[in-house]
């Protein structure tokens, strides 16, 4: 078997039950969205006011430690067992350190929301259901670092099964507190994030259970919690502030193209909704892929095998790029399929002309889309987050968002042109990262040995 073929193999067995896992956590919020629906129009208004506080808040705190995944990657490609379960160890410390003063200011978050010109009574509700779910965001920043523990040392069919199991916990937790079952009394939106906060603690409560007794005990992430080890808390916070920034950087490009649209009418952003929810779903797939990247970058960067860290990466990034490839064809091709899944078979007509538009420049937006994703997880397995976040910077809100205001508003495109802009953003930014990735990776040494590519995996 050619060693290039090996290196498919080989990322592709990382990479699809972490697609799983992201599909999975996805499926959360479209029960949560599902269930809350039922409530009518303004529990729902207050439900994804308070949901869309909550996740950015916590995805910049998920991005902190998911420096924890590289670290251990490392760590397990040198062979040091000792240094992987430190760098989790110290990824729980983290997780506390950051994780509490959001969880304080959660507690607080009415007049926040007032301020920015909420309605009063959905602001309160969507306050309430904040002061509820805040309770399962240190938990959630833990299950983070014991998941990138996992990632870090290529074995993460764990985090699959208890995300699963998650899923199905958190739709039956939705119906009891949402709408009462027995002596639970009916918390509506409150209950959602109720549910929410209990399930993040029992996923975490599940990891730490299967690193305690599992087959990776030897590495005693768990062991010697008694006190933190600054010096390797802030190495994992300065790689991890920037990947924190760069994924608040690109939620927030995608949150306030959703406000432009909303200018324009009810029409452009359904059609922009549809789109976007579709092409959310077909980017866990690359998403995935970027994290078995940056595992597999970061495994042959510590063992020493420059020319494997090299091959990893392409690796990732060709098959980000070819699959994207896949679902632009299908979106381009059957645009109706997708509409017919949101909307039904009798969508309203133009909307629903909007949309096949919409999922035409998407069939472009997702091929630079795919190799961005890929290119910034290899990045990350070099341990180069600041590159990215810069390239994050520029791409998304210096070119992608800017043109894409000029584009829709200024010169009366509307939605496409706001999503060609879009396009043009993540085209720039899988460009330069791409550029980075060969450029920091042409500057690492020869391999001085030869090094079985599939040996990293094999370690514990």
């Amino acid at each position: 078997m050619s060693v290039l073929r090996r290196e498919v193999r080989a990322t592709l067995a990382l990479a699809l039950p972490l697609v799983g896992v992201q599909l999975a956590q996805m499926s959360m919020g479209f029960v949560d969205v599902v269930m809350v629906g039922r409530l009518g129009t303004e529990a729902m208004a207050a439900a994804v006011l308070g949901s869309t506080a909550f996740f950015t808040t916590a995805l910049v705190g998920i991005g902190v430690i998911l420096a924890v995944q590289p670290t251990v990657a490392q760590a397990t490609g040198a062979g040091d067992a000792a240094a992987a379960g430190q760098a989790a160890r110290q990824g729980l410390w983290l997780a506390l350190f950051i994780g509490a003063p959001m969880v304080l200011a959660m507690g607080a978050a009415e007049p926040l929301l007032l301020w920015t010109g909420q309605d009063p009574a959905t602001a309160a509700t969507a306050a309430a259901y904040l002061a509820a779910i805040r309770w399962g965001l240190v938990p959630n920043l833990c299950f983070t670092a014991m998941r990138s523990f996992c990632e870090g040392i290529g074995r993460p069919r764990a985090i699959l099964v208890i995300t699963l199991g998650a899923t199905a916990l958190n739709a039956v937790l939705n119906g009891a507190f949402i709408y009462g079952w027995g002596a639970l009394p009916a918390l509506g939106v409150v209950g959602t994030g109720w549910a929410s906060a209990i399930t993040m603690t029992t996923m975490a409560a599940a990891m730490a259970l299967f690193l305690h007794a599992g087959p990776h005990a030897g590495y005693r992430v768990l062991a010697d919690l008694g006190r933190p080890h600054l010096a390797t808390v802030g190495a994992l916070f300065r790689l991890g502030w920037p990947i924190g920034v760069g994924l608040g950087l690109e939620a927030g490009l995608f949150g306030a193209a959703t406000l432009l649209v909303g200018r324009l009418g009810d029409v452009a952003l359904a059609a922009h909704q549809i789109a976007l929810n579709a092409a959310s779903v077909t980017f866990m797939v690359p998403l995935g892929i970027g994290m078995a990247g940056s595992v597999r970058v970061g495994q042959a960067v510590g063992a020493g095998d420059p020319d494997g860290a090299r091959r990893a990466g392409w690796t990732a990034i060709g098959l980000g790029a070819a699959f994207m490839a896949l679902s632009a064809t299908f979106l381009w091709l059957r645009p109706e399929w997708v509409i017919w899944v949101y909307a039904g078979a009798t969508p309203e007509p133009e909307m629903a002309a909007l949309a096949v538009s919409l999922l035409g420049i998407a069939a472009v937006f997702q091929l630079f889309d795919g190799t961005q994703a890929a290119a910034g997880g290899a990045l990350r397995g070099l341990k180069d987050t600041r590159g990215p976040m810069v390239i994050g910077a520029i791409s998304y809100w210096g070119v992608g968002l800017s043109s894409g205001a000029v584009l829709g508003l200024v010169y009366g495109g509307g939605a496409e042109g706001l999503w060609w802009g879009l396009t043009g953003g993540l085209a720039v930014a899988a460009v330069l990262l791409t550029a980075r990735f060969r450029h920091l990776t042409r500057r690492l040494p020869p391999t001085p040995a030869v090094v079985e590519p599939d040996v990293y995996l094999d370690r514990v």
